[in-house]
């Protein structure tokens, strides 16, 4: 059982939860943008990135960490456009993609050894029943693998299914 002190970790995809790929009609700030653009600071899609995230992902009280592709480039380019500081990011091992259960995403494993035991969640846009499956039985802690539409990036609904799950799991 955690404490009330010790919160839930929260790794947080970039691609997918925070740039959404859909129509930009659910972010109104954000135009239509190609998908295959490289990431970096030019990067058209970082319009879609909703600058008031940031304060609702603190909002949240957990220990918030990149885990993402975009690596230490999100405390560059993504964090101080949503409001956010800088982020420990979860480095992925050279053999996080190494074949596993059919299914298994490639974060799962290095997401679940970082937690080393500590609740979670992880917000991604790619997260499979496989997944949910193995975190059930490899990971001791209570977690909460939250899929994203990718099309609409983290909105509402999210943020109300993640308060509810935290206020179980670690009421503060």
């Amino acid at each position: 059982m955690t404490s009330a002190v010790e919160r839930p970790l929260l790794f947080l995809d970039v691609d997918g939860p925070l740039i959404p790929f859909g129509s930009s009609s659910g972010h109104p700030h954000a135009p239509a943008a190609d998908a295959s653009v490289p990431a970096g600071p030019g990067n058209p899609l970082l319009t879609r990135l909703d600058p008031g995230i940031g304060a609702r992902l603190m909002a949240l009280g957990c220990r918030l960490v990149w885990a993402s592709t975009w690596g230490e480039e999100a405390n560059e380019v993504v964090a101080p456009r949503i409001g956010l500081p800088e982020l420990p990011v979860l480095e992925w091992p050279e053999n996080s993609a190494e074949a596993g259960p059919r299914g298994l995403h490639w974060k799962t494993r290095p997401l679940v050894e970082w937690a080393d035991g500590r609740p979670f969640i992880w917000v991604d846009d790619e997260i499979s029943a496989m997944d949910r499956l193995w975190v059930a039985a490899g990971h001791p802690g209570r977690s909460l693998l939250h899929h994203v539409d990718a099309a609409e990036g983290l909105g509402d609904v999210d943020f109300v299914t993640l308060a509810a799950w935290l206020r179980a799991v670690a009421p503060r």
